[in-house]
């Protein structure tokens, strides 16, 4: 008789891998969603949605992402200290001048789940804008985007 059973993968038998990826003339959106799916671990066959089965991604040239449309123009981001009148607002042009990686990180964190899983798989991005970075040791492996 076969057991039928579905294989969760655990904790410590996850292999991590390291990617980079190259967000110049990337699309935002796109960009983001293929990375919120390696963090997540839904391009392995193994992959469990209460389990952090995803890898480490490093984005380079944060600085270079674009938007579709005349979003570029349109686009604004709010963010409210909680206080009364502290609604603070920045469009896509402005955010991008002073820090194009939290763009990003902001991007990739509205596609991730909302809960502690979440969180901690948030912690496995790194994004920078140019196309320097610290994690050489790593070996990251270049991938490419799709579409």
């Amino acid at each position: 008789m076969i057991s039928k059973s579905t294989h969760y993968a655990k904790q410590g038998e996850v292999a991590r891998n390291w990617v980079l990826i190259d967000a110049e003339g990337a699309t935002l959106g796109r960009l983001a969603a293929q990375v919120a799916k390696i963090l997540r671990g839904k391009n392995k066959p193994q992959f469990t949605p209460n389990s952090d089965c995803g890898d480490f991604v490093v984005v380079i040239n944060a600085d270079k992402v674009q938007l579709t449309g005349n979003k570029a123009d349109h686009k604004t981001y709010y963010r409210h200290s909680g206080y009364n009148g502290g609604l603070k607002a920045e469009s896509f042009r402005q955010a991008m001048e002073k820090h194009p990686e939290k763009v990003v990180e902001r991007a990739v964190r509205g596609m991730l789940p909302k809960t502690t899983l979440g969180r901690k798989q948030l912690t496995k991005l790194k994004v920078y804008a140019g196309t320097e970075h610290p994690h050489a040791a790593q070996n990251p492996v270049k991938i490419e985007l799709e579409g």
